[in-house]
């Protein structure tokens, strides 16, 4: 799998990742959360590492906490997650559960979920990061009337990843956003690669074009990532997953060929309506 700097350490980073929304939202010791851990054997033996995950994903945290242990994959996981709540007691409780639901000493990106009381958890997680409890830090969202917010936040701020929804379907962020995280040197990892899912379930019904398979697409779900990993600011895309199967195949997505932006141009009417 081809990887990505992180700008702001150079750290290189596997350009496919596995999300965790609803796929992820499995009780550990349930009958759904069985093929949990081998989803991540599946995107580790790809060659990817990135988990992303969130306390508003409902049991996500700790199904991945508990997975990492079942598919012997400590210390080789890129663990992400999110603080999402008001008020910087209750974000540091909120990332104190984190930790221990993820079973981890130290958490690789904690992000401040779409926002929320960004400035009182950037001044916490600056506190952590110097303290070696968490890596990286960041923010997220998935929503372009946000943008103007987001903006201002990567301009005035010195953050090392930045997460944003992007796709053939939803192309605000290459706009403004991408380039601006390639000026500040964040970091960015793209959420919703498959426009929230619609986009492909549209998609799944159409044949492939005929030149997917000159960049080793067989699938849907992998032109579209590769469309997501255009941009040089994309370092990771995150498509989420509770699929072994899926998640091989949106893997495969980061090796080969990953065409330029470019590339793309004339190509944009095979996601049309």
């Amino acid at each position: 799998m081809h990887t990505r700097a992180i700008p702001s350490s150079g750290e290189p980073l596997p350009v496919i990742g596995c999300g965790t929304y609803m796929g992820f939202d499995r009780a550990p010791g349930s009958a759904d959360f069985a093929r949990l851990p081998a989803v991540l054997s599946g995107l580790h033996a790809a060659g990817g590492t990135v988990v992303d995950s969130s306390p508003m994903y409902g049991k996500a945290e700790a199904a991945v906490g508990q997975a990492v242990e079942e598919a012997g994959l400590q210390g080789q996981v890129f663990l992400a997650t999110k603080v999402w709540t008001r008020g910087r007691a209750p974000g540091l409780r909120q990332m104190e559960d984190s930790l221990r639901l993820l079973r981890t000493q130290r958490i690789d990106l904690v992000q401040v979920h779409n926002l929320l009381d960004w400035a009182s958890h950037l001044a916490t997680l600056r506190q952590w990061k110097e303290a070696g409890r968490v890596r990286y830090l960041g923010i997220t969202h998935y929503s372009a009337p946000a943008y103007a917010e987001v903006e201002e936040v990567l301009r005035s701020e010195r953050l090392d990843f930045l997460q944003i929804n992007y796709s053939a379907q939803e192309r605000e962020a290459e706009r403004r956003l991408l380039p601006l995280a390639a000026e500040r040197g964040v970091a960015v990892l793209v959420n919703r690669p498959f426009g929230g899912g619609g986009l492909l379930r549209r998609l799944g019904a159409k044949p492939l074009p005929a030149w997917a398979g000159e960049i080793g697409c067989g699938t849907w779900s992998q032109l579209l990532l590769k469309f997501a990993l255009a941009p040089p600011a994309v370092t990771c895309a995150i498509p989420g997953s509770g699929s072994p199967e899926h998640m091989a195949q949106n893997a495969a997505a980061g090796s080969g060929t990953i065409p330029p932006p470019e590339f793309w141009r004339d190509k944009m009417d095979a996601f049309a309506a």
